[in-house]
């Protein structure tokens, strides 16, 4: 393995699903805003969207979206003029 390529800075983080308020801990360099306390000690806090915990591929749970309602939406706002 090559040398001094690899960082040094790999903790335990916490990273929490904000959909399913779901967490897991995970060893990572990822710079967090956030800390929590959880079984007694303080970990650094990483607060994501969606996870295997909600994303409808894992769960099974398909969500249909209404795509003309939001192409309308869309060319209401930003309406071209030519």
């Amino acid at each position: 393995m090559r040398k001094k390529i690899h960082p040094d800075n790999y903790r335990i983080v916490v990273f929490k699903d904000m959909t399913s308020n779901k967490s897991f801990f995970c060893k990572s360099t990822i710079k967090t805003k956030y800390k929590i306390n959880l079984n007694g000690k303080e970990y650094p806090l990483y607060k994501m969207e969606i996870s295997s915990y909600s994303h409808p591929f894992y769960t099974g749970h398909i969500k249909y979206v209404d795509a003309t309602g939001r192409i309308d939406k869309f060319n209401k706002k930003y309406k071209l003029c030519l």
